[in-house]
């Protein structure tokens, strides 16, 4: 008998360590699940960090190169403003010359055209030899006080110098009209229309020579000796 007590005591004690090992795996196996999800969901929340670190970051490249754009775009509008700006201006200036050169083109025409101013002053039976504006240096050396023996003198010199032409005008140097003043303008000393008047330019060539030479005939002397006078 006792020994059938002791042979049920031996299962009964095989059976509860069974069962408390099947439990026990059980609450293991749980215990490897759990912890396996738990280091799943912190492989999850690192990948999403990730990501939002990454979107982020792109992000902020996107701005970044929005805003390099922009102010590219900017300083280019601006450099094609100042480019439109000055060439607006020289266009401007170019548009001024050419209408001051037309309106000089258009002005030395009226005067060509308008021909010399009329000598009005007398003219002595001693200048009657003579025509146009040689009668007319004739009557205006008289006129100054020079005897009618230089006026040879003052003919061949003006002769040389322009051939007596009121618009005669040196090229190279500027000289203008009869005297061949230079520059020219230093006529308007006697008159504004110095440019198409043939007595202005001659009371000024007179009052230059009796300045430099004291007459027409001493004028004429140097200017055969170096070419000018």
């Amino acid at each position: 008998m006792k020994r059938l007590w002791s042979r049920l005591g031996v299962r009964a004690a095989s059976v509860g360590l069974l069962v408390a090992g099947l439990a026990g795996g059980v609450y293991l196996g749980q215990d490897r699940d759990v912890q396996q999800q738990g280091a799943e969901a912190q492989l999850v929340a690192q990948a999403n960090q990730d990501e939002i670190r990454l979107l982020k970051q792109r992000q902020a490249d996107h701005a970044a190169a929005r805003a390099h754009r922009v102010q590219a775009e900017e300083a280019a509008a601006a450099k094609a403003a100042s480019e439109v700006k000055a060439a607006a201006s020289k266009a401007r200036t170019l548009e001024k010359k050419v209408i001051e050169a037309k309106e000089a083109e258009e002005a030395k025409k009226a005067e060509e055209a308008s021909g010399p101013v009329v000598f009005t002053g007398e003219i002595p039976s001693s200048c009657n030899e003579y025509n146009g504006s040689r009668e007319i240096g004739c009557a205006l050396m008289l006129d100054a006080g020079f005897g009618l023996d230089q006026f040879p003198c003052l003919d061949k010199l003006w002769k040389k110098e322009s051939g007596w032409n009121y618009k005669a005008e040196n090229s190279s140097s500027g000289a203008y009209g009869i005297p061949q003043a230079l520059p020219g303008s230093k006529m308007a000393s006697v008159a504004d229309d110095w440019k198409t008047n043939p007595a202005t330019q001659i009371k000024w060539g007179l009052g230059y020579i009796e300045g430099r030479y004291d007459t027409p005939c001493g004028a004429w002397g140097h200017s055969q000796d170096v070419g000018w006078y």
